[in-house]
């Protein structure tokens, strides 16, 4: 260590918000950069380059192959797929000195679609899958927590081509085990979860969130089944629809002073009308505008939605995507007066033509409280399929524990993560649209298939630091440590050079040996070590002039002094199991 390019800190960086932030730039692992871009040092690129390791071994041993496309791609691939508008701000782009538009690039199906494309023609060629451990860049608005959220980062991108969906089955299974394989390897805790698509298309998609507090995906499971999905991909279960002969007529009540839904059903409850009302008895019409892509117009939406519940902006913007989405401001509404802020109802949304959605537990025959399009009135009684039909439902209210489980058995609970992993069954969207055939066995054109698979390798590292650590410093997993072994010299007689010579000897038994020979205090290397996080530690101490050195362990903090002359074979022993 008296040569390695590193520099630990004690203090944690002044920007750094979640532990492996912290503890990543303290241990001299990474460095910042730029707003999410980070240099990774010598120990950093180690780990960096394991973890990269596992994931090759995992894709080769299932058959992937590896290949290396360019990161800067030209706009025409793009733009024949749709993404170069739908991922508006999120690109990187930029124009040559020719003036021709470039981008940098955060996922290649367009890419691998035309390889593919130039090179197989039959069906005899396929299935096959291509892989690449390449820089992706995103231009994210608020890049934090370190390399967890970055606009550059290290991943795996893996696609599959086949010959007919069975094959796409067969393609996307393989490489969900692989990944159970993978994640397993890493020593992480994690789960898979029903996920959305997005901008990347498809139908069948799953996430692997490593579970973590930190973890900016929340998810939810059953008290009593299997089921997990990212709160994005949660389906809410509807009820079934009633009957609407014999309810109640529609009336409409003045409500003073009740723009919010609180105190609507505060007034209701003493107004006299024989019943007891809830939060839950009341639909809350929110208004947001959208944008399509490459589009200049935005457009009114209204969501319908249970007053008890809140529209979860996260599931909208995924709902809609790759439609941008926007709050009204003052001037929508001043452009819009039928739109009375506190009291909006369903009549004017479709007298104006306004798209209105609903959530999936407004069906027919279901009766609410709700704004009547003028102030201080509501309308009781407004009965869904008759009164009014929405243009549609949308279901993007947000989940609560407790809810209903999809799947009918049990309850929901939530939880955070950290998505380390995404894999999906895109079927033919790029294959159309770069018209990828290929001959049957009949001699007729077939349209491949394809799957999309990706790994965070950088966002994999951190998420490790997340999951294992202490108020020390990092815990690693042997498996993609810096070394396996820290041997710590300390002291001014011959310990330091007994720490290199059992160095040596350990090397020789073909461990990775990191080796602090520095000329600082033994507190700072002690520090050093538990910080580091290497699985194993020797301390060359003043036990030696008794002939005893110190074997730890940093993940149990077990000590035992050994013997010097059997330190070997028990450190060789403890690295092995």
């Amino acid at each position: 260590m008296s040569t390695l390019f590193l520099r630990t800190l004690r203090e944690d960086p002044a920007d750094a918000e979640v532990p492996s932030h912290k503890l990543l730039v303290r241990g001299g692992y990474v460095r910042r950069a730029a707003p999410g871009v980070y240099t990774w040092l010598p120990l950093g690129k180690l780990v960096l380059e394991n973890v990269a390791r596992v994931v090759r071994e995992e894709m080769n041993a299932m058959g992937g192959q590896e290949v290396l496309l360019p990161a800067l791609l030209p706009k025409e691939y793009y733009e024949a797929s749709g993404r170069w508008e739908e991922y508006g701000d999120t690109l990187f782009r930029l124009k040559d000195r020719k003036g021709a538009d470039y981008l940098l690039g955060p996922t290649h199906e367009e890419l691998f679609t035309l390889l593919v494309k130039g090179e197989y023609s039959s069906y005899k060629d396929f299935p096959v899958v291509l892989y690449q451990i390449q820089e992706k860049f995103r231009d994210e608005a608020r890049p934090r927590a370190g390399i967890l959220r970055g606009r550059e980062f290290h991943m795996k991108d893996a696609y599959s081509f086949d010959i007919d969906d069975e094959g796409l089955q067969e393609s996307y299974d393989k490489h969900r085990a692989a990944y159970v394989r993978i994640f397993d390897r890493l020593g992480l805790d994690y789960v898979i979860v029903a996920a959305t698509s997005g901008a990347m298309g498809g139908s069948a998609s799953e996430e692997f969130l490593a579970v973590a507090p930190t973890g900016e995906d929340t998810f939810v499971r059953s008290t009593e089944s299997d089921y997990a999905a990212n709160v994005e991909a949660v389906r809410t279960p509807a009820p079934a629809e009633l009957p609407v002969e014999g309810l109640p007529e529609a009336r409409i009540h003045h409500t003073p002073d009740t723009a919010t839904i609180q105190t609507l059903v505060d007034f209701l409850n003493g107004a006299g009308l024989g019943r007891d009302f809830t939060e839950a008895d009341t639909l809350k019409n929110v208004l947001v505008k959208t944008r399509a892509p490459g589009s200049a117009e935005w457009e009114l939406l209204a969501v319908g939605l249970p007053g008890d519940r809140e529209v979860d902006f996260k599931r909208l913007e995924a709902a809609l995507e790759p439609t941008e989405v926007s709050l009204l401001e003052e001037s929508d509404f001043a452009a819009n007066p039928f739109l009375v802020k506190g009291y909006i109802g369903p009549k004017a949304l479709l007298d104006n033509e306004v798209r209105y959605l609903v959530d999936p537990r407004v069906v027919t025959g279901t009766a609410w409280v709700t704004g009547a399009d003028k102030a201080d009135h509501h309308v009781v009684d407004l009965v869904a399929g008759r009164d009014f039909t929405p243009d549609g439902t949308i279901d993007v209210a947000e989940v609560r524990d407790g809810d209903v489980s999809p799947d009918g058995r049990g309850t929901l609970y939530t939880a955070r993560g950290i998505e380390i992993g995404h894999i999906f069954q895109l079927g033919r969207k790029y294959t159309d649209a770069f018209k990828l055939d290929a001959l049957g066995k009949d001699g007729k054109p077939k349209r491949v298939t394809m799957g999309s698979y990706g790994i965070g390798v950088s966002r994999a590292v951190a998420s490790v630091v997340e999951q294992s650590h202490d108020d020390k410093g990092i815990i690693w997993p042997r498996e993609i440590a810096p070394a396996d072994v820290h041997v710590v010299g300390t002291g001014k007689g011959g310990e330091v050079e007994e720490a290199l010579r059992i160095g040596r000897e350990l090397e020789t038994r073909g461990l990775r040996v990191l080796v602090d020979d520095r000329k600082a205090a033994p507190g700072v290397k002690f520090n050093d070590a538990e910080l580091l996080g290497v699985p194993t530690t020797v301390i060359v101490g003043r036990g030696l002039k008794d002939g005893l050195v110190e074997l730890r362990d940093r993940r149990s903090g077990e000590r035992s002094d050994v013997p010097v002359g059997e330190i070997v074979e028990r450190t060789v022993a403890a690295c092995a199991g």
